[in-house]
């Protein structure tokens, strides 16, 4: 029963979803495709206008541009869904008479275990010293203008977890706590 409600889904998705029933034959002709992709190229060229008119992509971060924009476009399409007027498979169309009882996603401990082994067996087999040193100059890299790719890529080489680098660049940047923009 599963299987087959989910080979349902996919086709219910597919034709309320993605617009691709929208035409008459979506791949026929190259030019459906070519027509969606330049609209979309307009959007997205909007889009990135609007932020650069804001002085780029950090300064739109810090006036919340981003955060806005992801909010205002949820709230639109939860309105779009709650109407009817977007079909959200399952959500407001199609919807199953009874709820299907939820099961999580059980993760095996041996799993956790393993990872475990596995981190501890890099950290000891690898140059602390190299790791150390990629480390201060990614430090040094994101404490003043330079580009941070390479020593991070540096410090991965080196063997450096992500926690590791990612920890590193929080220390010098702090975390980011989006402001309400209202």
């Amino acid at each position: 029963d599963k299987s087959a409600r989910l080979a349902l889904r996919t086709q219910q998705v597919l034709a309320y979803e993605t617009d691709v029933t929208a035409t008459v034959d979506p791949f026929a002709g190259s030019y459906v495709v070519e027509k969606l992709t330049d609209d979309l190229e307009t959007e997205i060229n909007a889009l990135l206008g609007r932020i650069e008119d804001l002085g780029g992509a950090v300064a739109a971060i810090e006036h919340g541009f981003q955060k806005d924009e992801i909010e205002r476009s949820a709230y639109r399409i939860t309105q779009e869904t709650d109407s009817g007027e977007r079909v959200v498979v399952g959500v407001n169309r199609f919807q199953l008479d009874e709820e299907e009882p939820y099961e999580p996603l059980r993760v095996d401990p041996a799993i956790e275990a393993q990872q475990a082994e596995r981190l501890a067996k890099l950290r000891a087999e690898r140059d602390q010293m190299a790791v150390d040193s990629a480390l201060v100059a990614l430090r040094k890299a994101a404490e003043g203008d330079d580009n941070i790719l390479y020593p991070m890529k540096d410090a991965l080489r080196a063997r450096a977890t992500v926690g590791e680098v990612c920890n590193t660049l929080r220390e010098v940047w702090g975390t980011h706590i989006p402001t309400d923009a209202y």
